[in-house]
């Protein structure tokens, strides 16, 4: 089955709000997936309210990427905060802030780097990327499975992210419609 999700890159004076996850305690861009009878730009506004507690109006949509390997694309958009609290009131983010890109937090989920870069480019078109990031666990792995793994390997949750994701420093991205934002 194809998953779609959505990312937002939510922007104030150049920073750009982070969360780390529960999960692994890693860095990444708020998101989540679209629920059913939901259109994207309300699924990326209801999860920006849930994941940061900050209302958002979408100024934009940045990408499309596409992870064929993991039958997964999301959706990235920028945005601008309207109103709210920088708080947290998911249980899957431990942590929260703005963050410049001269001091991103580490460790930051390797293909989100190339996202960010892309929110923040002075072009608006859209792009849709192919990001090739290899299958590093068993398809038809669910996340309960994952998670069990994860808990069995006597590793830290972060420790365990890294061991697991650890090759792909470098996550090659190939451009299919838009400006050259990948790299």
């Amino acid at each position: 089955m194809v998953g779609m999700g959505v990312n937002i890159a939510i922007i104030r004076d150049g920073r750009v709000v982070l969360t780390k996850r529960e999960d692994f305690k890693v860095w990444c861009l708020p998101g989540g997936g679209v629920d059913s009878g939901e259109s994207v730009a309300q699924a990326a506004i209801r999860e920006a309210r849930e994941e940061t507690g900050l209302e958002v109006r979408l100024t934009r949509l940045v990408g499309i990427y596409s992870k064929p390997q993991w039958s997964d694309h999301d959706l990235l958009f920028a945005a601008e905060p309207v109103g709210g609290e920088l708080v947290s009131t998911s249980a899957e983010v431990v942590d929260i802030g703005y963050f410049t890109p001269s001091a991103w937090p580490e460790p930051l989920i390797p293909w989100h780097r190339q996202r960010l870069q892309d929110a923040l480019r002075a072009e608006h078109g859209a792009l849709v990327c192919s990001q090739n990031v290899p299958v590093i666990f068993p398809p038809e792995l669910s996340r309960r499975e994952l998670y069990a793994l994860r808990d069995r390997s006597g590793l830290s949750r972060q420790e365990f992210f890294l061991r697991l994701m650890g090759a792909l420093e470098t996550i090659h991205c190939a451009v299919e419609v838009g400006p050259d934002g990948c790299s």
